[in-house]
């Protein structure tokens, strides 16, 4: 009995002194504990030691994350002490930031290769890789060794903010979560080698090896966790796209200097001070601070946005830019497409010449695009499902009478004509939405076979199918000049400037209110000789402003000298009532603007009877004393004004009627 057991204690020494000793590898025993391995660890050293000069710290939307400028890699030895197996179960648990990729770009955030080969015969091991909108893990087979690779589609994680993804492994099955959404599950008909040797293998962090490239993104969280599902530990969470499974401490405090070394550390968002820097693409994100203006802007697609401002206040207006023109302009347009810039457009006189689309390039209007055009009296942009058009009244006396809607090319990046329209001496276009319909309207003056100025207007709305405009509504005008658009909490309106019956100016204009999928008739307001309305509202107020150009009759002289009127909806009477009058001469346009706090209204003076050379004046709102003049600026034929801001300030241009001298004002601030 004694005999026995003792064979039997030796029995166990033996096995026990050949495991350790390696001889002996018992197949339950993990290669690894049950525990996250940091991988980004192993690369980075802790805030006590100096940095490695590829690795640069940067700080991007609360989190801090590392760009690798040459590779780093570790020897898998470091991880797989007990055997040289990879785990045959596993989860992968990624933190990064990554810009938009171009198509089939792909960039590697880790891969395991066999070490000491030359570049053309490394074998890969395992492999994580991104591109647009997929993302790539490969593993060689377990028979063959042939490369096999598992495709997550449709999971974007090139759009610049912070993603934390898990990718759990077990056989044949591979999950990947991101940002603790639902799991996407793939079962492939090969399964994850179990038995996959790391012998001599050698990790790579933010590369495919030596000669594959790095990440150009921003690394957090590389870890890898053995025989469980990461998804479990990391959701849920309060912050999901940058949830922690295990973080170097390095990213989570702010590096400290030792022995006169630190990591490199930068912001990702620069502050740049001092004149208006560029913005391309390089500097997308960015932020400049206008000293001038005391003003926060962001670099976003191909202009400053602004953020924040310091309380301005109208100081003077200052001649800014000469804006020679085609010919005459009776309109100019300005707007803005996303991702390319302000632009602006005159509806030019002379058909030979056309009309001019201008671009705003270092702090002025500059030439861009010239269109055909036939007497062209207003242009109107508008956008529906992101695409941008402009649409041109024609007023030319040619037949068929034809007004043209253009379309913006990205591709050629030019306007190109999209469809044409059947208009009768078009003076103006309106463009809006109601209930995620879109509408435009054009101002048909007469009739040219008979210079009849009882003619309808039509009011257009977009076919989704067609991709075209078609006739909605037929709205009664007399000699119809100017549409204005506005709404008053869940009411539409229109209101329309009748200007001449073919006897008088002193000709009533509509409003018209959205019911039941049409316009109907809302209120008469007198006018004489009205050109232009203009829709403005604050501290829950709404008022208009009509532009009344002259006093024409059969029995006497035209009067210019007259006064142009603002209206406020009273709450009680539902109507719009006489609010103050403004003494104008021959007054062509309204425009309201905003400085600060400030609220302002600029009228366009056009003549007087005997001069085209006269002061439009800008009114600032002073509470109950209403609107009062503040300013006057030289004019000469004013036909139209416009306001618009950019990142050189704040600015008013008008179109001359009778010269091709249009102009550019700034509004100095202080």
């Amino acid at each position: 009995m004694w005999a026995s057991r003792g064979l039997l204690l030796l029995l166990l020494l033996g096995l026990l002194l050949l495991w350790s000793s390696g001889a002996l590898e018992l197949s339950w025993r993990p290669c690894t504990d049950l525990l996250p391995l940091d991988l980004l660890v192993r690369v980075v050293p802790p805030p006590s030691q100096a940095p490695p000069s590829q690795i640069h710290m940067v700080q991007s939307r609360g989190s801090r994350g590392l760009r690798v400028s040459a590779p780093l890699s570790f020897s898998a030895a470091l991880l797989f002490t007990h055997c040289e197996h990879f785990p045959e179960e596993f989860s992968l648990v990624v933190t990064f930031k990554l810009q938009q990729l171009r198509p089939k770009r792909n960039e590697w955030l880790l891969s395991l290769l066999e070490e000491g080969r030359e570049r053309l015969e490394a074998r890969l091991l395992l492999g994580l890789r991104v591109s647009r909108d997929r993302l790539h893990f490969l593993f060689p087979e377990a028979s063959s060794g042939r490369r096999r690779r598992v495709t997550f589609r449709e999971v974007a994680l090139d759009d610049a903010r912070w993603h934390t993804l898990s990718l759990a492994v077990t056989g044949h099955y591979f999950s990947l979560t991101v940002d603790c959404g639902l799991p996407l599950e793939i079962k492939q008909s090969r399964a994850f080698p179990s038995a996959l040797s790391t012998r001599g293998a050698r990790f790579y962090v933010g590369s495919g090896g030596q000669h594959r490239g790095l990440f150009s993104g921003l690394l957090r969280q590389l870890v890898l966790l053995p025989g469980s599902d990461a998804s479990l530990q990391l959701c849920p969470s309060s912050d999901p796209s940058v949830s922690e499974l295990s973080v170097p401490p390095a990213l989570k405090t702010r590096p400290v200097q030792t022995q006169g070394k630190a990591y490199p550390y930068e912001a990702e968002v620069r502050v740049t001070g001092g004149t208006r820097p560029a913005c391309t693409g390089l500097e997308e994100g960015q932020l400049w601070f206008n000293t001038g203006l005391k003003a926060l802007y962001l670099c976003e697609g191909l202009d400053w946005t602004p953020l924040l401002h310091s309380r301005q206040r109208l100081d003077y207006v200052d001649d800014y830019q000469d804006l020679y023109t085609n010919s005459e302009s009776f309109d100019v347009e300005v707007f803005t497409i996303p991702n390319e810039g302000l632009f602006l457009a005159t509806a030019n006189r002379d058909s030979r010449s056309g009309s001019g689309i201008y671009k705003w390039i270092l702090g002025s209007f500059q030439k861009y695009q010239n269109i055909s055009t036939h007497e062209a009296r207003a242009w109107k942009h508008f956008s529906i499902s992101g695409k941008h058009f402009l649409v041109v009244a024609n007023s030319g006396e040619v037949q068929p009478e034809r007004s043209v809607v253009y379309r913006w090319s990205p591709s050629r990046r030019l306007f190109v004509q999209h469809q044409t329209l059947d208009t009768h001496s078009a003076l103006d276009w309106e463009a809006f939405h109601i209930h995620n319909h879109s509408f435009l309207v054009v101002a048909n003056h007469r009739r040219a076979q008979d210079s009849d100025h009882h003619i309808d207007s039509v009011l257009y709305r977009w076919n989704p199918l067609t991709k075209r405009l078609e006739e909605h509504q037929s709205l009664r005008t007399v000699g119809a000049y100017d549409w204005e658009f506005f709404s008053v909490r869940q009411y539409h309106f229109l209101v329309v400037a009748n200007t001449f019956d073919g006897s008088t100016t002193s000709v009533s204009s509509t409003i018209f209110i959205w019911n039941q999928g049409r316009f109907q008739h809302f209120q008469d307001i007198p006018t004489q000789g009205a050109v232009d309305w203009e829709a403005f509202s604050f501290e829950g107020r709404y008022f208009l402003a009509v532009a009344n150009s002259q006093r024409v009759s059969e029995t006497g002289p035209s009067d210019y000298n007259i006064n142009s009127t603002i209206y406020e909806l009273h709450p009680l009477t539902l109507s719009f009532l006489r609010f103050q009058d403004v003494l104008t001469h021959s007054a062509v346009d309204w425009e309201f603007f905003t400085v600060g706090d400030e609220r302002f209204l600029v009228v366009g003076n056009s003549h007087d009877g005997s001069s085209y050379s006269l002061n439009s004046v800008i009114y600032r709102w002073q509470g109950y004393e209403g609107f009062v003049p503040v300013h006057t600026l030289p004019t000469f034929g004013c036909r139209d004004w416009e306001h618009f801001s950019t990142a050189d300030g704040s600015f008013l241009v008008y179109s001359s009627a009778t010269s091709r001298l249009s102009k550019v004002f700034r509004l100095k601030t202080y």
